[in-house]
């Protein structure tokens, strides 16, 4: 019996039914630099089979022994058409390639009858084909890595926690998601490259849309908006990223909290907006030649070598300002807290872990038949949220709740000039 379909507050395709059986394989599409031993680990151990894919048979097998994996995938290669003639009904494609090459693996997983899994962002696109395959009982599990992934569930841990201990009476609110990977040791770059810097010069291209005193505003040119973000006795510095307004639906907010702040965003160790100075130059000048050379020279000047250690460092608060009883919402009345705050080892990166080990669990979530078919963007009820954070804490992922200091809207990075 097909799916029943309905539509979310967003127009996308949900469904009531039941997923299609999952046949307990998973396929592991892609061994880049997320792709760590927690995550796999763990689906090598929970899954009836995982196979990995890459482009040749040698460069998979070299991963997963790197990975202390040696023996416990499949592997094969990525050549063209490989990939469709493995799939089965009720299998699971997930993909780590970059967020482009999504659309093609969730059509050939859905020709083939088999449910998708990435970390990356929903797209219309991505959305569209999931409503497609919703009927017939898919499950497509978007932004379940770090960011997107462990920043929703946070995000709505908080929400549901104001609600039970402040209610959803009139409130001002204030949220801020910010999060990033940064060297543990921190240099005079204040940074190291752990994929291709034209990607993090591109991101920096791209206009940041949030809310800041209750006015939507955009910059340009995100790093001009960089504040300073004070967390357990460290100071870094945070800027918006990308487009925040349409994660305000998401998060669930009563319809008596007023927004004045939201914002997602990306962190940064302090001084990383001195030290960029030069880079930030080229990129506002626009020409692509120059930014491309660019990227070529900090690829070769600021590598992540075999002997540094990374880490993640993921901040969510959210504070309340209850209206009632004549209150104009100024001062905070709530206020709550979630971090997560992971160095990286000789045998795992952060980074690897906090993005392959939430995908792994939504893999297991829909091989256990647990995900309901059509788009899924991790977990977001309470019950579903409360699951992932404890297996995630189970596998040594431990997020803390933390008393943020005093807000400082007037805190921002040093000024390194114009750009």
């Amino acid at each position: 019996m097909p799916a029943r379909q309905s539509r979310d507050g967003d127009g996308v395709a949900a469904t009531t039914g039941r997923a299609a059986q999952a046949s307990g394989v998973v396929h592991w599409v892609g061994t880049g630099l997320s792709t760590g031993r927690s995550g796999l680990g763990l689906l090598c151990r929970d899954a009836r089979r995982v196979v990995l894919w890459d482009r040749t048979v040698e460069r998979a097998a070299q991963r997963l022994d790197a990975l202390g994996l040696g023996g416990r995938a499949e592997v094969r290669a990525l050549t063209p058409g490989a990939l469709e003639a493995a799939v089965g009904a009720g299998d699971v494609v997930a993909s780590m390639l970059p967020a482009s090459q999504h659309p093609r693996l969730l059509a050939v997983a859905a020709a083939r009858g088999a449910h998708f899994a990435c970390t990356s962002y929903t797209t219309p696109e991505l959305a569209e084909q999931a409503a497609q395959g919703a009927g017939r009982g898919l499950v497509v599990v978007t932004e379940s890595g770090l960011d997107p992934g462990i920043d929703h569930l946070l995000a709505h841990r908080l929400v549901e926690r104001a609600r039970r201990e402040v209610g959803e009476g009139p409130a001002t609110a204030r949220f801020t998601s910010y999060c990033g990977g940064v060297p543990a040791v921190p240099d005079e770059f204040r940074y190291r490259f752990s994929w291709a810097p034209y990607g993090v010069l591109a991101a920096l291209r791209t206009p940041a849309r949030y809310l800041d005193g209750g006015t939507e505003r955009t910059a340009p040119r995100p790093w001009e908006a960089v504040r300073l973000l004070a967390v357990g006795g460290e100071t870094f510095e945070v800027y918006p990223n990308r487009d925040s307004l349409p994660f305000i639906a998401q998060y669930g907010f009563p319809p008596a909290w007023r927004l004045a702040t939201f914002v997602r965003g990306t962190l940064r160790h302090e001084g990383w907006r001195a030290a960029w100075r030069d880079v930030f130059a080229t990129v506002a000048g626009g020409d692509e030649g120059r930014i491309r050379d660019l990227a070529d020279d900090l690829a070769r000047a600021h590598p992540t070598t075999p002997a540094d250690r990374d880490r993640v460092v993921l901040h969510v608060e959210l504070t309340l300002a209850p209206e009632a009883a004549g209150g104009d919402g100024a001062e905070p009345g709530w206020r709550g807290g979630e971090l997560l705050d992971v160095t990286g080892s000789a045998e795992e990166s952060a980074m690897a872990r906090c993005v392959g080990l939430p995908l792994a669990h939504a893999v297991t979530r829909v091989v256990d038949g647990a995900l309901r078919p059509g788009l899924q963007r991790a977990a977001e009820s309470p019950g579903e949220v409360a699951g992932w954070l404890e297996a995630l804490r189970q596998h040594g992922l431990t997020t803390t709740s933390c008393a943020p200091a005093p807000a400082r809207p007037d805190a921002r990075g040093p000024d390194p000039g114009a750009a």
